[in-house]
């Protein structure tokens, strides 16, 4: 060693290339140095571009304190979920379990009683909420199938249906809450980038709008039944493949950063959110998939569609919950809301810090094959009469 205690750049290890920075994790909250993200954006953060090339005494890839921290922290957000995560996996799939059973068990006797939904429903209904909601598998196909199984329906089911989508909703806030600061401080002029990103959401939710408020009636009596739903998971598959075919060979972070985004790209986003009031096609897939054809990269991608969800989701919800949430309590109560949601939110935050950590190292076509092998086994379901 030289004197001084300086090392050599040629005895120091180099960072993998591939390895993925804290710039694509700073949107679930974590860095991969171990402490919280103080950038909010998908693309190059602006202090990267600050800081020197090299330091007297330090090359500039030298290892920074906590360097030896870096490995656990990918497994954070990365590939493999975290310990805690796996943990509430595993619970959620007992509870799961539990809880169909329970539910189904009761069946009968709920058909006979009415619209009636007990704590098991609300826990099965929560859970399939929260896992499916942010996944391009659509949870609206999701819980319509889980409604007809459980024999629940009525217009009460379907406004509690809606309902529990504030527990995913607000895990959105909870792990991209550093966006939503920036878009907060753009409102007060004091960051550009938030105030872009909060202007591309808003223009992509309007078609949305537009289109939701005019043909709600025609939707709701033709596309809410499990026909349309099956034929939207078969074709939602299908598209997946070739876009994943498509993108075969390029890395994830392929692709413009959420700060590249225009109001224009935006606006093309949000029409094309609007194919998913369909149910089954899936809001995420439809939104993603748009958002790559347009030149951004899978994380900028995914993220855009968990905030344009944010907003499209939380207003139908305040929308529906205006328009019927006096026949929901009525019929139900505010206890078994309530554990909807609750279950929603716990099963929404694991499903997403594993999409996000999946979607770092591996493409969409595990979405794509899922959607096609459930629309076979659920059309066999509808064929045979079952639902």
């Amino acid at each position: 060693m030289p004197a001084g205690g300086r090392l050599e750049p040629r005895h120091l290890p180099s960072r993998p290339a591939s390895e993925p920075t804290d710039d694509r994790l700073a949107g679930v909250g974590l860095a991969t140095n171990g402490e919280p993200a103080p950038y909010r954006g998908s693309g190059p953060s602006p202090r990267h571009h600050a800081r020197p090339a090299s330091r007297p005494g330090r090359p500039a890839h030298a290892p920074r304190d906590g360097d030896a921290d870096v490995a656990e922290s990918k497994v954070a957000t990365g590939g493999r979920p975290t310990p805690l995560v796996i943990a509430a996996l595993v619970v959620a799939a007992l509870v799961a379990a539990v809880a169909v059973g329970l539910a189904a068990r009761d069946a009968a006797d709920r058909a006979e009683a009415g619209d009636r939904l007990g704590a098991a429903d609300a826990v099965v209904l929560g859970l399939v909420e929260g896992l499916t909601e942010w996944l391009p598998i659509s949870s609206t196909g999701h819980l319509t199938v889980t409604q007809d199984l459980l024999k629940i329906d009525g217009d009460a089911a379907d406004s509690y249906a809606i309902a529990i989508q504030s527990g995913a909703i607000l895990a959105v806030l909870i792990l991209f809450r550093e966006r939503f600061t920036a878009m907060v401080n753009g409102l007060r002029g004091r960051d550009p980038e938030g105030r872009a990103t909060l202007i591309a959401i808003v223009v992509a939710c309007l078609p949305a709008v537009v289109i939701g408020l005019t043909l709600e009636d025609v939707i709701k009596d033709n596309l809410f039944g499990t026909g349309p739903v099956v034929a939207a998971w078969f074709v939602g598959g299908l598209v997946i493949l070739a876009v994943a075919r498509h993108r075969r060979g390029r890395s994830p972070d392929a692709g413009d950063p959420l700060a590249a985004l225009t109001w224009q790209k935006a606006l093309v986003i949000g029409v094309a959110q609007s194919c998913a009031m369909w149910p089954g096609v899936s809001r995420s897939l439809v939104t993603i998939v748009a958002a790559t054809a347009l030149g951004l990269a899978v994380p900028a991608a995914v993220e855009f569609s968990f905030l344009l969800g944010f907003v499209t989701l939380g207003g139908a919800t305040a929308y529906e919950m205006l328009s019927s949430g006096d026949l929901m309590l009525e019929t139900y109560g505010l206890a078994t809301p309530v554990l909807g949601l609750v279950v929603a939110f716990v099963s929404a935050v694991a499903a997403m810090r594993w999409m996000v950590g999946y979607l770092q190292r591996h493409g969409l076509e595990i979405f794509g094959w899922y959607r096609i092998a459930l629309a076979i086994v659920v059309g066999g379901l509808l064929v045979t009469n079952v639902i």
